[in-house]
């Protein structure tokens, strides 16, 4: 056989493997929407059972090497996740985000590590790896819910953003590791510490000069899809170069995420290309979670995933206590040196709703094949994610309502009446324009316009109606028409600088404007 037409094999197996993997992905996210009972499931609960019976059925989907894992999956999500997660709410959190993010991670890491290591037959830098790994959180399914039942800003905000930057955290924390068990690093404390701040300093440097630069070029273009590739290109670009450099890639991903989110989107993008990435990143995420709960399946031995019951047990366990310790705790702190306001209530559903996901199994799946307990890794993480989705994210919802969290209901309802009105209006706007002349039915044509009025002053009063009983919801027209004078300001600066008018990048000053009048306001 000569080596083109083993190549040409080796290329149409990927392409078989990668075919089976959106097949089948899409196929369980098209169940879960047709049926209502599967709507309640996440979908990643169910990609995860299909990944099982798929190993039932010795089908392999994917074959990559622990080396590839990281690189390869984790970009698109942390990109898709900083690139969703609004600067100025997250500026208003800051602290608490802080806390959890830094000082819970060392909190869940330690406490597994030393239940594992205490109670188990595991050595020491297995029980850090696996406390690493499951130091992450995954807010997809629990923010979606959170939005769905109305729930409050804060905790989405809370959930996001802790979620965010422990995986950046967690991840430099499970390569430190790593580099340990290959003799890459000492053991020392103050040699980790600094390698610690290393890793981070370079991967901030590093995503803030690709994030401003891509900024910079996509201000001088209008061109929807090599603006989406650009972003493509950075979030995998600046996870190669800051690795490269000795950096985290991870930190370099998520900081050129928030820049491009918040930044680079609103002052380069129009509305309908900012839509268009969007959409990409979403679709990108979802494809990349299919292929790694997908892919467990194919790594997890069935017959001896009961033989490590214990460690599971022990696992979950301290990971149930380490997330009460940490959202309980650093939330008193808060409160307490912040003046922040996160009720018990809501340290509760954060505690419970801290569930374990795509990029702890990930880095599970990432240890080094030399690690003689790498197979235990592996099948202790899977099975607290497979708790964590089945158990608390089934139970969210139940522990939402129970603690008068949903008290927020109409919210959705009220922006879909809002998007409406703006619809009808914007129908009759085009009505007003047409010209009958054009054979066009006058009677129809005033029918059909009178439908519409109706169907507006229908809206309206919905609308009023709410307002009456939700006098909270008027600051949804505010955020909106703020989002909409931003965006005016925002393509304004592009407009002059891709006609050469502007050669400078103009920080948006509205958005200081706001600020500037609400400390005023709240400091009389």
């Amino acid at each position: 056989m000569s080596i083109e037409s083993a190549s040409d094999i080796a290329i149409k197996q990927s392409l078989e493997q990668f075919l089976i993997v959106l097949s089948v992905s899409l196929s369980v996210t098209t169940v879960s929407r047709i049926f209502s009972w599967f709507r309640q499931i996440p979908y990643t609960l169910l990609l995860v059972i299909v990944g099982l019976a798929l190993a039932f059925i010795d089908i392999r989907l994917i074959n990559l090497s622990p080396e590839l894992i990281l690189e390869i999956f984790l970009p698109p999500l942390l990109f898709e996740a900083a690139w969703n997660v609004r600067w100025r709410d997250l500026k208003a959190n800051w602290f608490p985000v802080t806390l959890f993010a830094i000082f819970g991670v060392f909190i869940s890491v330690l406490g597994i590590a030393f239940a594992l290591n205490q109670f188990t037959a595991l050595s020491l830098i297995t029980a850090l790896l696996i406390g690493a790994s499951l130091a992450t959180t995954d807010p997809v399914s629990v923010v979606a819910l959170f939005r769905e039942v109305g729930a409050g800003k804060q905790l989405s905000t809370l959930m996001e953003g802790e979620s965010l930057f422990n995986d950046g955290v967690a991840v430099v924390a499970f390569v430190l590791l790593v580099e340990i068990v290959q003799g890459i690093n000492d053991v020392s404390l103050a040699t980790t510490v600094a390698r610690f701040f290393t890793f981070v300093g370079i991967g901030v440097g590093m995503g803030c000069l690709v994030g401003f630069g891509i900024s910079y070029l996509t201000q001088r273009l209008d061109q929807p899809l090599v603006e989406q590739s650009l972003t493509l290109v950075s979030a995998y670009g600046s996870y190669i170069i800051t690795e490269e450099l000795g950096g985290s890639g991870v930190i370099g991903v998520v900081t050129v995420g928030l820049i491009l989110g918040n930044f680079g989107s609103r002052v380069g993008m129009n509305p309908r290309t900012r839509l268009l990435v969007s959409e990409f990143w979403e679709f990108l995420a979802f494809f990349v979670n299919s292929i790694v709960f997908l892919l467990i399946g194919d790594q997890i031995k069935i017959s001896s995933l009961s033989d490590n019951l214990d460690l599971i047990f022990i696992a979950i366990s301290a990971v149930i206590v380490t997330r009460s310790l940490s959202i309980y705790g650093l939330s008193f702190l808060s409160n307490w040196l912040a003046k922040t306001q996160i009720t018990v209530s809501e340290q509760t559903v954060l505690w419970w709703s801290g569930l374990r996901g795509s990029v702890s199994i990930a880095l599970a799946l990432s240890a080094p094949a030399i690690l003689i307990e790498r197979q235990e890794i592996i099948e202790t993480v899977f099975g607290v994610v497979l708790f964590t989705l089945l158990f608390q994210g089934l139970t969210t919802k139940w522990l939402l309502e129970k603690l008068n969290l949903i008290g927020d209901r109409p919210r959705q309802e009220y922006s879909e009446l809002l998007a409406r009105r703006v619809a009808l209006q914007r129908v009759l706007a085009y009505l007003a324009q047409l010209n009958t002349s054009a054979g066009i039915d006058p009677k129809l044509y005033s029918q059909e316009k009178e439908l519409i009025k109706t169907q507006l002053e229908t809206v309206e009063t919905n609308i009023q109606k709410l307002q009456t009983e939700y006098a909270q919801l008027r600051e949804i027209d505010t955020e909106q028409l703020r989002e909409q004078l931003l965006e005016i300001e925002a393509d304004t600066y592009a407009e002059y600088i891709r006609s050469g008018r502007l050669n400078t990048n103009l920080s948006p000053l509205l958005q200081d404007i706001w600020e500037k009048t609400k400390e005023t306001i709240d400091n009389s």
